[in-house]
C-alpha cells in the first residue's frame, strides 16, 4: 500500500481524538490486511546488513509531533526491509508459527483495554476469562481436571522450578535465600540432553547454577533414557546432592521426540521429585484424538507447559502453564504490599493471579487465545494441525526418495530433520560444512527460511511447518531451493573431495514418487 506522508510538525496536547483514531484505524487495518494478503511475496528472511536499520533512523528524538501517515510511510521505508516474516508460509525455521487473523484483532482490543490482571479487581474479565479459556483448552487436550492454569510470556520453567524448590522440606529458600548457608545442600534437577535451553537458563536465573542441572543421555530415538536417569539420581544421592525435580519433554526442540513421561513419573514418585513436563510445541497436537497418547502420564505431572504461540495460531507471549499444586506456586510467589491490599483474594471467590507468578504487571493474554479458540473451534484447530503433519510427512517422503538427501529421525509431528548426503561423501566434517553452506544459500535466496541443529554431533537441517499459510506450494519451494543450493555447492566442491556421486539422480513429483532419471550433471531434483 502506498502511504502519502503529511506535511509539517503538529503541536500535541492530549490523546488522538476518536475521529482521528477511527480514520487511522481504518488505514492501519487496511495496511495489515494488504500485508497479510501479500506476505508470501516478501523475502522471508530480512535482506539487510547489521546496522542498516539504525543508520536509516534519526539519531535524535522527534521534537514535534508527526502525522500517522508519515510514521506509517517510515514503517514501509525503514522497518519492512528489516522484518523477517514469521507470519509467512515460507517461514519454516525454528518452529513455524502464525499470528492468525482473530489473534491480530484480539491484540488490537488488548491494546485498547490496556489492563493488568494482577489483582482480580484490576480486571475481573481478564482473570476469569483466563480461567475459563484454559479449562476449555484442558478439555480439548484430553487432560483430566481440575488443573490450575495461568498464561505466561513463555513456558514458565523457572516458575515450575521455583515451586519445586519451595517444596523441598526444611530449605526455606523464599525466606533465607541460597547464599552463605553452609547447611544448604547442593540442589540437583534433571532433563534430557535434548531439553530446551530455557531449562538451563532457569537454573541461572534462580541462582541454582548450571551445575545444578544434570543432563541425561537419550536413547536412539532422542528420548530421555530412564535407566540413565535412575542411575544419575542414585549417584547424586551418594555424592551429597539433593535431587528435587525432573523436566520431561514432549516434543524436543531439535527432533520433536517424546520422553517416556509415564516411566519418568514413576521415577519421580519413587524419589519424591517434582515432575514438570515441557510440551511447549508438541502438546497442541493432543487436540487430535489420535494423538492424545503424547500426553499420557502428564496427568501425574506436578506442572505442564504448552505454548499456543507455537502451534495454536496465537501471537507470541502466550504460554499456558498448568499445575496440580497451585499452593506450591503461591508459597513461592505470594507477596502483597500495602498498596495492593484487597479483600477479594481472601474470600476464596476470586483469584489474584499475581500471587502465583513472579512478574508484575501482566496484561490480558487470555483474550487472544479465547478469540482464536472460538474462531477456529476444535475441529478447525484439528484440521490445520493435521494438515501440517501431512505436509511434513510428504516432505519426508521426498527426502527419503532422494539419492542425495537423508532423513535423520522419524517425522513425528510437523518438523522434518534431514541433511544432504551425496553418495561417496563419508567424512562427517565435510558433510557438516556442505550442509551448512547449503542452508546458508537457501536462506540467502529469500524464498524460504529453514534452521539447523546438531543431532549426535551431526549438522542437521530442520524444516518446521506450523504456519496457516504453509501449503504444498511452500514446501515445494523449499525442496527446490535445497536442491538448487546443493547443485551449486556440488559444482564448487574441490577435486580433492573424491568419490562423490556422478551417477543418476531422480526428479521428484509432487507425490514424492521418483518419476524421471537425469544425469549427474543435470538437476538435483524438483517438485
Amino acid at each position: 500500500m502506498q502511504i502519502q506522508a503529511g506535511s509539517g510538525p503538529l503541536p500535541r496536547e492530549g490523546d488522538m481524538d476518536a475521529e482521528a483514531l477511527r480514520r487511522y484505524g481504518h488505514l492501519f487495518v487496511d495496511w495489515i490486511a494488504d500485508y497479510m494478503r501479500d506476505i508470501q511475496s516478501y523475502p522471508v528472511l530480512a535482506q539487510v546488513k547489521p546496522g542498516d536499520i539504525r543508520q536509516a533512523l534519526p539519531s535524535i528524538p522527534p521534537a514535534h509531533g508527526e502525522e500517522m501517515e508519515h510514521i506509517l510511510a517510515d514503517v514501509e521505508r525503514v522497518i519492512m526491509p528489516g522484518i523477517t516474516h514469521w507470519n509467512s508460509g515460507n517461514f519454516m525455521a525454528y518452529f513455524g508459527v502464525t499470528s492468525s487473523g482473530p489473534c491480530i484483532l484480539a491484540d488490537m482490543l488488548t491494546g485498547a483495554f490496556n489492563v493488568s490482571r494482577m489483582l482480580w479487581k484490576t480486571s475481573p474479565a481478564a482473570t476469569e476469562l483466563e480461567q475459563v479459556t484454559l479449562d476449555w483448552l484442558r478439555q480439548m487436550l484430553g487432560l483430566p481436571g481440575p488443573l490450575f492454569g495461568m498464561i505466561h510470556h513463555n513456558s514458565a520453567i523457572a516458575n515450575a522450578l521455583a515451586a519445586a524448590r519451595e517444596m523441598v522440606p526444611g530449605l526455606h529458600v523464599r525466606q533465607k535465600g541460597l547464599a552463605g548457608r553452609k547447611e544448604m545442600p547442593r540442589l540437583r534437577f534433571y532433563a534430557s540432553e535434548e531439553a530446551h535451553s530455557s531449562v538451563e537458563k532457569a537454573a541461572i536465573l534462580l541462582g541454582l547454577g548450571q551445575e545444578s542441572l544434570r543432563k541425561i543421555e537419550t536413547d536412539a530415538d532422542y528420548c530421555m533414557n530412564v535407566e540413565a536417569l535412575d542411575q544419575a539420581i542414585r549417584e547424586d544421592l551418594r555424592s551429597g546432592w539433593w535431587p528435587f525435580a525432573v523436566i520431561a519433554t514432549v516434543g524436543t526442540t531439535s527432533t520433536t521426540s517424546v520422553d517416556p513421561v509415564e516411566q519418568i513419573a514413576d521415577m519421580c514418585e519413587r524419589y519424591g521429585l517434582w515432575l514438570h513436563v515441557d510440551a511447549a510445541y508438541a502438546g497442541a497436537a493432543a487436540i487430535m484424538p489420535e494423538m492424545r497418547w503424547i500426553l499420557r502420564g502428564c496427568e501425574r505431572a506436578d506442572s505442564l507447559a504448552i505454548n499456543p504461540h507455537k502451534w495454536l495460531f496465537t501471537s507470541f507471549s502466550c504460554s499456558v502453564f498448568y499445575t496440580r499444586r497451585p499452593q506450591a506456586l503461591r508459597s513461592a510467589f505470594s507477596l502483597t504490599p500495602d498498596y495492593l491490599q484487597n479483600n477479594e483474594g481472601h474470600s476464596g471467590q476470586a483469584l489474584n493471579l499475581m500471587d502465583y507468578d513472579a512478574s508484575l504487571p501482566h496484561g490480558f493474554p487470555a483474550l487472544k487465545l479465547w478469540m482464536t479458540l472460538r474462531y477456529f473451534g476444535q475441529d478447525g484447530l484439528v484440521n490445520n494441525i493435521a494438515a501440517h503433519c501431512r505436509l511434513a510427512r510428504q516432505f519426508s517422503r521426498w527426502v527419503e526418495f532422494s539419492p542425495t538427501f537423508e532423513l535423520l529421525v522419524p517425522t513425528r509431528f510437523s518438523v522434518v530433520c534431514f541433511r544432504t548426503h551425496p553418495a561417496g561423501m563419508h567424512n562427517e566434517e565435510q558433510l557438516d560444512r556442505l550442509n551448512e553452506r547449503v542452508l546458508n544459500r537457501v536462506n540467502a535466496g529469500g524464498r524460504t527460511f529453514l534452521s539447523s541443529s546438531r543431532l549426535k554431533g551431526r549438522y542437521t537441517l530442520r524444516l518446521a511447518i506450523g504456519n496457516l499459510r504453509t501449503t504444498e506450494a511452500e514446501i515445494c519451494v523449499a525442496w527446490e531451493e535445497l536442491q538448487k543450493a546443493l547443485r551449486l555447492e556440488m559444482g564448487s566442491i574441490p577435486s580433492s573431495w573424491s568419490g562423490l556421486r556422478q551417477g543418476r539422480l531422480h526428479l521428484l513429483s509432487f507425490s514424492g514418487e521418483p518419476t524421471t532419471a537425469l544425469s549427474g550433471s543435470g538437476s538435483i531434483g524438483s517438485c
